[in-house]
């Protein structure tokens, strides 16, 4: 089934390279702004570096800090999401961002892209704490890690991206955001202890907690309508300072960051049993792979906006995203890749090169630092941004209308056994259920026999790897 699986789903990805990737935000401007964004730009040679470029700098540095304060609300959303410590997650993105600078003087991936934590891998990582526990989440993402570098090692994105469909990644993404936005949702309507009524749920203060939450998020999502082609970090801004500013007259609940330690120390696991290494095994194959997929679309997203629209090379930011998950494995931290929604406020803010990425990593670096300061941090605010990224997440099931009814039913089929069954076991059911429908359409309809499935399937590698 495997053999047909790929010969079927051989240009499955090719439309989502020219559409969205992960986080669900806006990959391109509309013709005449673009047209408008292009004219104001300064002559630059694209062969100069992508790390650093002196008559940039200011620009670089500008887009850093912006999108360095875009990413603190939405790298703590994750970091929640995936039941890691806050500090710990912003950790991850701090470390992920040297990681792709230093990258970029060497062999770089993108030009503008910038690392961190994804909304997407949050549930899975989750179901890794729970399923192994804290101490051995190290090990798991060290793991991965090594599976990535042999994927980078061989160049096997390559083939991998044939195996799984736009659509039903595009399904799985939709469970994911489901997942995201209902567990966020109840801080929109969460009390302070001394509030909350021992008679009645609905109390006056709840009423009044649900109201600022549904202002705040509508506030959001005008604002992120109004600047996503301009300056998509405006929003964030917004909600971070109102929120800041309201809680000193309201009392609502504040973001309470876990004093965790960050230390140094070998990943080493702690598994009893030849099942659980198996499960283990399994597990970071799957985290691996879906980090590899994100990471390419994203690419070809990121290619889409560069400003000058330099060439993404996918198997150099597999190079930086497994060197940053094997150092982050050593601190207990989190896996990354190159999300689209900081990606995209980078380069709107006026990004031309890595040194932009550096920059947010000091930002997030203070806050690594001083964790203290993100306690001014209300709840719904946090709330507020990760409901928006679960629901454009959902949203992505509106591309796969471009496929025909039978993506689109695939997709949603996915998104519920995601959300019902698990990311795991939902996506293995999916693409069982896709490949037994292809089977029986080649063999009982087109009465293909076997042996012509696996021929063409061994024809497609051979094009892929002389393509690649």
């Amino acid at each position: 089934m495997a053999p047909l699986l790929l010969y079927c789903l051989r240009n499955g990805m090719i439309w989502y390279w020219e559409g969205n990737a992960m986080e669900g935000t806006s990959s391109s401007l509309s013709a005449d702004q673009d047209t408008v964004y292009k004219e104001s730009l300064p002559g630059i040679s694209v062969a100069e570096s992508a790390a650093f470029q002196a008559q940039y700098v200011g620009r670089d540095i500008a887009a850093g800090l912006i999108t360095g304060v875009m990413a603190i609300p939405l790298s703590v959303g994750i970091a929640m999401m995936s039941d890691y410590p806050i500090r710990v997650g912003l950790a991850t993105v701090a470390f992920a961002c040297l990681i792709g600078w230093i990258n970029a003087w060497i062999r770089p991936g993108n030009f503008i892209g910038c690392p961190g934590i994804a909304a997407g891998l949050a549930p899975v990582l989750a179901m890794g704490v729970a399923s192994f526990g804290m101490e051995n989440m190290a090990f798991v993402i060290f793991l991965t890690a090594v599976m990535q570098a042999i994927i980078w090692k061989f160049n096997w994105q390559r083939y991998i991206l044939l195996a799984v469909p736009a659509y039903l990644v595009e399904g799985l993404l939709a469970g994911i955001g489901l997942k995201i936005a209902l567990k966020f949702s109840s801080f929109t309507y969460e009390l302070p202890a001394e509030l909350v009524a021992a008679d009645t749920f609905m109390n006056g203060a709840r009423i009044q907690m649900i109201l600022i939450s549904v202002a705040g998020l509508g506030i959001f999502i005008y604002l992120f309508a109004k600047f996503k082609y301009i300056q998509p970090a405006v929003p964030y801004f917004v909600i971070i300072g109102v929120g800041v500013l309201l809680a000193k007259f309201i009392d609502v609940p504040m973001l309470h960051v876990e004093d965790v330690p960050l230390s140094v120390a070998l990943p080493v696991p702690h598994f009893d049993s030849a099942v659980t290494w198996l499960y283990v095994i399994g597990f970071a194959a799957m985290l691996a792979i879906i980090d590899v997929i994100e990471q390419v679309m994203s690419n070809a997203a990121i290619q889409k906006i560069d400003p000058l629209k330099r060439t993404c090379n996918s198997n150099n930011s597999l190079l930086a995203i497994w060197i940053a998950n094997i150092g982050a494995s050593f601190f207990g931290g989190m896996t990354n890749l190159d999300g689209l929604a900081k990606s995209t406020t980078n380069r709107l803010a006026g990004a031309y090169t890595k040194l932009s990425v550096l920059i947010v990593g000091l930002v997030v670096t203070f806050f690594v630092i001083n964790p203290q300061y993100l306690e001014l941090l209300p709840k719904f605010a946090v709330a507020i941004v990760m409901m928006f990224t679960g629901w454009k997440m959902i949203a992505g099931l509106m591309h796969v209308t471009h496929h025909g009814p039978y993506a689109m039913v695939l997709a949603i089929l996915t998104g519920a056994l995601v959300y019902k069954v698990g990311i795991f076991e939902g996506l293995l059911i999916a693409m069982a259920v896709h490949g037994t429908i292809h089977y029986l359409v080649y063999t009982k309809v087109d009465k293909q026999p076997a042996k012509v499935v696996v021929s063409n399937y061994l024809s497609n590698l051979k094009r892929v790897s002389a393509v690649s």
